[in-house]
């Protein structure tokens, strides 16, 4: 046997090991939990993060995350300063996108938005809707022809904090917003659960959030094999954040305690009307 050649083997254990491919994803710089926020830190965080991440760590590659104002994005994707977009959706800014070839993953957690007023308006009538408030760049979809007749007036917040105070304080009749990330806000930050309630009586609109790529198209079918494969692991990521939470039911946005409690309350009071 032929002794081994030590520069042989000098080249074998010198020889570089792969780095992982880098991709970099465009976010929202906006408070938008539990799907997404910035802590102290500046580090993006919530469901959006554990399920990209785990995506990467399955798939061998490297996720870093730019957090741009929301009108920043889809021009940073264009000039492909960032390689993704999240959140996006095929539905989305249809005339900014005129021209651009983009590629969207499959719908990866589904929302609903709509209107959140004090619990003693709840099951008014759309005509008692007269002055609505919203966070500045949202369409209020279901809305259009009323604002456009004048029929309501909108008053505008710079943020969610702004709009909820708004409908707190009955300057509006309402608040259109994400009813899960509204709620999550009264409950865990205003610290006032159940101050305002989703009404769905009133007009609403049910989506998706996708992720998008101008140029990396292989990458996105990558990441609609995971979210196929890894389906189970998907789905105890967004029960244990709560993105989804009873969005197919009256209760949209309600954890289930607050649910139960909610029933209970109802069973005591037919059960005490004759």
């Amino acid at each position: 046997m032929p002794p081994v050649r030590p520069c042989l083997l000098i080249t074998v254990l010198l020889a570089p090991v792969a780095a992982a491919q880098t991709y970099v994803v465009g976010v929202e710089d906006t408070p938008f939990a539990p799907h997404y926020h910035l802590d102290a830190q500046g580090q993006y965080r919530g469901f959006a993060r554990d399920v990209l991440d785990a995506f990467a760590a399955d798939s061998g590659v490297t996720l870093v995350y730019r957090a741009l104002p929301v009108e920043q994005l889809l021009p940073a994707l264009q000039r492909g300063d960032i390689d993704f977009k999240y959140p996006d959706s095929p539905l989305w800014a249809a005339e900014r996108k005129a021209g651009m070839t983009l590629h969207y993953s499959q719908a990866l957690v589904d929302y609903v938005d709509g209107v959140l007023v004090v619990p003693q308006r709840q099951g008014r009538a759309v005509d008692d809707i007269r002055r609505l408030a919203m966070v500045r760049g949202w369409t209020p979809r279901g809305y259009e022809p009323r604002i456009d007749s004048g029929q309501i007036q909108v008053s505008y917040g710079d943020d969610l904090r702004q709009m909820i105070r708004q409908a707190l304080k009955q300057d509006t009749d309402g608040a259109y917003f994400n009813v899960v990330v509204a709620t999550h806000y009264l409950d865990y930050i205003r610290a006032r659960p159940g101050a305002l309630v989703f009404d769905p009586s009133l007009p609403y609109t049910r989506g998706s959030f996708h992720l998008s790529s101008s140029r990396q198209a292989a990458l996105i079918q990558r990441f609609d094999r995971y979210l196929t494969e890894q389906a189970g692991q998907v789905a105890e990521l967004k029960q244990r954040h709560g993105v989804e939470a009873n969005l197919d039911s009256e209760y949209i946005g309600l954890e289930q305690w607050k649910i139960d409690s909610l029933k209970r309350r109802q069973g005591r009071a037919d059960a005490a009307t004759p």
